[in-house]
């Protein structure tokens, strides 16, 4: 069963403020419609493709699951667009493409190894996501 691209779109909400603040990766959190209607065989982690918003397209990097490092009990998909400068997106609503598979989920030894993975993830969104080409 092919998974990916996958298509979702909805409104985003507030989630727990730490992406802007502590990661320096502002994300915008996907409402359960999202999280519920994800393909059964979707695994968590990170993925690239691309997103629209307010009539903008991004590539993105986007996180499925319950981010160990910060053992959530409540999976979120929380969406990354590259190079977005805007303000917040509560409330709004967000379409996005996954093409592409970056890692699994894990815990890391510090907040430093963290960022650090989340920059390489964003590094690896933008290339993948210019190599696919317009979707």
């Amino acid at each position: 069963m092919q998974i990916l691209p996958y298509h979702f779109e909805g409104e985003v909400v507030r989630g727990f403020g730490r992406g802007g603040k502590e990661l320096g990766c502002p994300t915008a959190n996907m409402d359960d419609t999202v999280i519920e209607n994800l393909p059964e065989g979707l695994k968590v982690g990170v993925y690239y493709g691309k997103a629209t918003f307010k009539g903008n397209t991004y590539s993105m990097a986007m996180s499925v699951g319950w981010n160990p490092q910060y053992h959530n009990e409540k999976k979120t998909v929380e969406v990354h667009l590259i190079d977005y400068a805007g303000g917040d997106f509560y409330g709004k609503r967000l379409s996005a493409d996954i093409v592409g598979y970056i890692r699994d989920m894990r815990s890391f030894a510090s907040l430093e190894e963290l960022k650090i993975a989340i920059a390489k993830d964003i590094e690896i969104a933008r290339r993948g996501t210019t190599e696919q080409g317009k979707l």
